[in-house]
Order: structure tokens, then sequence, then C-alpha cells
């Protein structure tokens, strides 16, 4: 027996196993909408999901049977209303019309149990809709990962690149026959089916194009791979046979031709420099005939240490107004310095007898700036005090009615 049927032998009975191991909870999925998670581990719930023998559809909804164990059990208990003869889009979306028709009439005539179980008909028959969808992709996804990797011939994997292609255009030709405003026509105003036909169908319609469109991408990425490749080998392979046929071959030197061909001359020609020649006296008058008939300049130059930035009359008057606060804040400092170091001084106080024009926020805050400016060492000789209270019982935002500044002890 062959490595690969024993693996697929071992595979298969570790899969058959865990389906009669968890018989009784993959039962209670298949009659109800979820798969019940009471009593089932953690481990085991992760072994079902690798062995795709459940699926979750997205992190909000509950684990479900895949599309595949689904159909199994329905072909063993001979179930005809749920198995499936073949996985047409176009019959899924047919059996679904005909799911709604039967859940609004049995809405109408007032069964209630003929519409619950029509309701739970749809969602299983949308969730294996997409399912089938997801499997599609999924398998895309492997034949990325294994067909082209170990495929030996390039055109072999140029052959799995294009039937991937065309299985693409297959699944965007299923997902453009699912019309949502005809869906939308036909469940009308019900919140339970336009929750489940367009809302929840169209988020995992439009997850399944993003996927396609990144499986596409990535099997355009490897078609030019490929091609590029096989253009390689291809001169490769031309250039053994040549040199088969002619052992004796030896490439001319093409740098010693006049002719080169078109391949190789791929240089940007060389412009020759060109100079006055002013060590000849009869070219004297030429130089001073085009020396005349250069243009003059309109404007003088000018050197660039007499160059300064362009400042407005605006500018030079904020400039002038943040120097002089700045000159009035140094002096209070220097203030503070001569008073004994218990006596602070208020920053408005000295304003106010100081009879100078700024405002009492602009002047508090250039005070804490600068005290803010100063290092580390030189903050350590002045203590800072500010006199500030909440904004309101229901707002925490301090509001700074004044600043004491003192040198420190």
């Amino acid at each position: 027996m062959s490595e690969l049927e024993s693996r697929l032998l071992k595979t298969g009975a570790e899969r058959l196993a865990l389906l009669g191991k968890h018989a009784e909870r993959l039962m209670q999925g298949y009659t109800r909408d979820d798969v019940p998670l009471d009593g089932l581990n953690d481990s085991a719930l992760r072994k079902l999901l690798a062995a795709r023998v459940l699926w979750r559809p997205d992190e909000q909804s509950g684990v479900k049977l895949s599309p595949k164990v689904r159909e199994l059990i329905a072909e063993m208990l001979a179930d005809e209303t749920r198995r499936h003869v073949n996985a047409d889009v176009a019959e899924t979306l047919e059996l679904v019309r005909s799911l709604v028709h039967s859940y609004r009439e049995a809405r109408s005539r007032g069964e209630h149990w003929r519409q619950e179980q029509q309701l739970l008909r749809l969602r299983q028959e949308v969730d294996d809709l997409n399912g089938r969808f997801a499997d599609a992709i999924d398998s895309l996804w492997q034949r990325l990962n294994s067909d082209f990797g170990f495929v030996s011939q390039l055109s072999d994997k140029i052959r799995e690149n294009d039937r991937a292609q065309k299985q693409i255009v297959r699944l965007l030709d299923g997902l453009a026959l699912i019309d949502f405003d005809e869906l939308i026509a036909l469940v009308g105003s019900d919140g339970s089916l336009r929750k489940l036909l367009i809302s929840q169908l169209q988020q995992r319609l439009s997850h399944h194009y993003t996927s396609l469109r990144e499986v596409q991408r990535r099997l355009i990425e490897l078609m030019a791979r490929f091609r590029k490749q096989q253009a390689r080998s291809r001169l490769i392979s031309g250039m053994v046979a040549f040199m088969r046929e002619h052992p004796g071959f030896v490439p001319s030197n093409y740098a010693k031709r006049s002719d080169v061909p078109a391949l190789f001359n791929h240089a940007a020609p060389l412009n020759a420099a060109a100079a006055p020649a002013l060590d000849r006296a009869l070219e004297s008058r030429v130089l001073a005939e085009l020396l005349h008939e250069l243009p003059t300049p309109r404007h003088a130059t000018q050197t660039v240490e007499s160059a300064v930035p362009a400042l407005t009359p605006e500018d030079n008057l904020a400039a002038a107004r943040q120097q002089a606060l700045k000159h009035d804040v140094e002096r209070f400092y220097l203030a503070v310095l001569d008073q004994p170091p218990a006596e602070p001084i208020s920053a408005l106080a000295y304003l106010y007898d100081s009879h100078l024009e700024w405002p009492d926020e602009i002047w508090l805050f250039q005070v804490i700036s600068e005290y803010q400016g100063l290092p580390r060492s030189e903050q350590q000789a002045f203590r800072l005090h500010q006199d500030e209270s909440p904004a309101s019982p229901f707002n925490d935002l301090r509001l700074i009615h004044d600043v004491a500044l003192a040198v420190a002890v």
C-alpha cells in the first residue's frame, strides 16, 4: 500500500469517527438552523471545523453543517425535500422563490408552525448557497497553493491557471443570477425575509465578490510570472539547441562593429562639449558680437548676503508686540527675584501696578509659558502656584484665574 493511500485511509477513518462520535449533535443541526454547542468542548469544535464537517459563515452567526455533510445526510435518509440533484444557482433561486411563496401563504392563513418550517428551510437553503460559493473559493485557493506549486511543467501550470480562470467566470455568472431587485419585490415588507434574503445575503455575496477578485488578481499575477518564465525557458532552450547544431559558434565583438544591431544599440548619444577659445585672437570679434547680442537683465542682481526674507507690515507689528510682551514678562521674573523668598507676587497684581496694557489671559499665558520654557534646573528655583477652579460641578475643566510666583527657599 502506497504512502498516499495509507494517508487517505487514516484521514478518512478519523473523519468518519468524528461523524460517529458527534452524530447526535450533527442530526440536531440538520433538523434545526444551527448546531447546538452544549456539551461540545473547544477541542472537538476545532476538529469538526478543520474537517469541514461544520462551518461558520461569519463571526456573528452560529455554527452550521457544511453543505456536503447536509447533502450526505439527506442522501442517506432519502430526504427528497433537502437533497440537491445538482448545485445549480438558478435551481436554488427557484427553490427559494417557491419557499417564499409557501411562507407567505402560511402566514396569511395563520399557520405558524408551517411558517416556521418554511423559514427554517429558507435559512438552510441560503446557508447552503453561501457554503457552496465558500467551498468553491476555498477550492481555488487550494489549487493556487497546491496544483501550481507541484506541477513541474510550465505548460501544465498555465493550463491549471486557465481552468481556475474559467471556474471564476462560472462563479461570477452564478453570482450575477442573484437579482436583489427581484428579491426585494418578492419578500415585500416582511422583516425576517428582508433580513435573511436582502441584508445577510448581500453581505455574504459582497464577501464572495471580494474573495474572487483577490483570487483573480493572484491568478493574473501568476500567469504573468509563468509567461515570463516560459519566455526565458524558450530562449534558453533555443540557445542550447543552436549551440548543439553549431558547436564552434563564438559571439562576435559588437563593440568593434560599425553596424551595431538595434538590440544592442541602447546607449544614449553623447553630446560634444563646446567652449569659447579665448586664446585665439582671430575669433575675438565673433565673441564680442555674441556678447553684445546677449539680452540685458531687467533687474539688477542682488547678493545673497543683502537678501532678506520679505515681511509684511502686519508680520513686523506682531513680532514687535510679541517681543515687547516677552520683555515685560522677563522684568516680572526679575522683580520676583528681588523679593524675599517667602513673598509670592501675583502676576495680575504686577500687571495692574505696572500699568501694562496686556489682556489678562495673554499675560497669564505668557507667564506660564515662560516658566515651562525654562530648563529643569532653573524651574526648581521658582515656586509657581496657580489659582484655579473647576468650570462647573459637572465639568472638570480647570479655569486659571491668577498665577503667583515666588523664589524657592
